[in-house]
C-alpha cells in the first residue's frame, strides 16, 4: 500500500480542488498576499531589524517564554502594540493560526458557551474543536442573530469570535456586534488579521475604526504576516486574561518563543505605520477608489473578493490575468469559500496605473 490516499487525491483533482505550490514568481505583480502596505519588501526594516538584533549576544528565542525564551525584544513589542492599541497586556505568539487554536481552546472551559461567526477563520474553528465548552456558529455578520444567543445564554461564560475584516469576503464586522458582546459581558475575541494596519485613524483596526475603547473583556489577536510584513501574531487583553493565558494557552507554555528577528521587524513596522499613518490612509483610499469606479465592488480594506463560482474557471482566469497584464491574484476554491473567488489583494504599493488597468481586464474576461 504505497499510495493510500490515491483515491482522495484523484477525487480532488476531478473536482478542481487539487492543491500544488509553486516558488512565487517575482517578474508578477503581487496582488495576491496579505502584505497589504507593501511593508514586507521595504529593506529598511530589516535593516532596522538587523541592528535591533545586533545589540543581544543572542539571536533566538530558544525556549518557550516559560521557560527561557521571553526575551526583551519581545518585551518591548508587546508594550508597544499596548501603548498603540490601549490594552493593558500582550502576549507575542507565533502565528495566527496557533494564536486563535491557542486562544480558543484555553478560554472555553467545560460550562461556558462559545458563539462563533459561521465565517470565522479555519483556525478558529479547529480550536472551537478542540474546547471543552458548548459551541454554537451564527450567521454571517447578523447582530439580531447573535443577540438571541446572548439572551439564551444569560448567566453563563460566553465567549464571541469574530473577525474585524474577514478574509475571503472582505467585509466588516458590524459595530452593533461589538456592542452587543460589551452589552451582555461577554467576552470578545476579535481577530484582527486583515483589518489591523488597514483601517482606523491610526490604522490599528476595528476598535480604531469605530472608535470603540477596549474594555477589560476584550481580546484583540492580530498578525505580524500581513500588514506588518514580517511573521508571527499577538494577543492584546486585560492584565487578568493574560495572566490566564500565560498559564493555560498550551501555544504559549509549549511552543518555542516567536523569532526575534521577525518580532523586531515587526515593531519597526509598528513604528513605521505610526509615522506613515496619514498618507498611508491616502493611499488605501486611492485603491479603494479605483477598485469601486471599474468592478463595482466596494472594499472596508484591500481585500477584493471577485465570485466566480467554478473552481477551473478561476484557475484560468488567474492565469490569463498572470499572461496579459503581469498580476498575480489568487485564486480560491472550495473548501475555503463557499464559491470560487478570485482574491484580489489592492496593495498600496502596486502602481495605481497598473491596478486599473488589471481590473479593466478583469472586467472583460469576466462573465458575471
Amino acid at each position: 500500500m504505497n499510495h493510500p490516499y490515491e483515491s482522495e487525491l484523484k477525487a480532488l483533482k476531478r473536482s478542481g480542488r487539487y492543491r500544488e505550490r509553486r516558488i512565487r514568481d517575482s517578474s508578477l505583480i503581487d496582488a495576491a498576499s496579505n502584505d497589504y502596505l507593501g511593508l514586507a519588501e521595504k529593506k529598511e526594516l530589516h535593516l532596522k531589524a538587523c541592528e535591533t538584533l545586533s545589540h543581544y549576544s543572542d539571536h533566538a528565542p530558544k525556549a518557550s517564554m516559560l521557560v527561557n525564551g521571553y526575551h526583551p525584544i519581545h518585551a518591548a513589542f508587546e508594550e508597544a502594540l499596548c501603548d498603540a492599541n490601549g490594552f493593558e497586556a500582550g502576549i507575542v505568539m507565533g502565528s495566527g493560526f496557533n494564536a486563535n487554536i491557542g486562544l480558543i481552546e484555553a478560554l472555553v472551559r467545560k460550562g461556558d458557551v462559545l458563539l462563533m461567526d459561521e465565517e470565522y477563520h479555519a483556525s478558529g474553528v479547529a480550536g472551537s474543536r478542540m474546547c471543552e465548552g458548548e459551541v454554537i456558529f451564527f450567521p454571517h455578520n447578523d447582530a439580531s442573530a447573535l443577540e438571541k444567543e446572548l439572551i439564551r445564554f444569560s448567566g453563563k461564560r460566553v465567549i464571541v469570535a469574530v473577525e474585524g475584516i474577514y478574509s475571503m469576503g472582505g467585509d466588516l464586522v458590524p459595530k452593533a456586534i461589538i456592542e452587543l458582546a460589551i452589552a451582555h459581558e461577554a467576552i470578545l475575541i476579535l481577530d484582527e488579521a486583515h483589518s489591523s494596519g488597514v483601517i482606523g485613524k491610526s490604522l490599528m483596526g476595528t476598535l480604531d475604526h469605530y472608535e470603540i475603547a477596549p474594555t477589560p473583556l476584550m481580546i484583540k489577536m492580530g498578525t505580524l504576516g500581513k500588514a506588518y510584513g514580517s511573521f508571527g501574531a499577538y494577543v492584546l487583553s486585560s492584565r487578568h486574561i493574560s495572566d490566564y493565558l500565560i498559564n493555560r494557552a498550551k501555544n504559549v507554555i509549549y511552543a518555542t518563543a516567536p523569532s526575534l528577528y521577525d518580532t523586531a521587524r515587526a515593531h519597526h513596522a509598528l513604528e513605521y505605520i505610526q509615522s506613515h499613518a496619514l498618507e498611508l490612509r491616502e493611499q488605501i483610499a486611492i485603491r479603494q477608489r479605483i477598485v469601486y469606479d471599474v468592478l463595482g465592488i466596494t472594499c472596508a480594506g484591500l481585500i477584493v473578493p471577485i465570485e466566480i463560482g467554478d473552481n477551473r474557471e478561476v484557475m484560468r482566469l488567474q492565469e490569463i490575468l498572470k499572461k496579459e497584464t503581469g498580476f498575480h491574484v489568487g485564486a480560491i476554491r472550495q473548501p475555503t469559500v463557499k464559491k470560487a473567488i478570485l482574491r484580489l489583494i489592492a496593495r498600496v504599493d502596486i502602481d495605481e496605473n497598473c491596478l486599473r488597468d488589471a481590473c479593466e481586464r478583469l472586467t472583460q474576461i469576466w462573465v458575471k
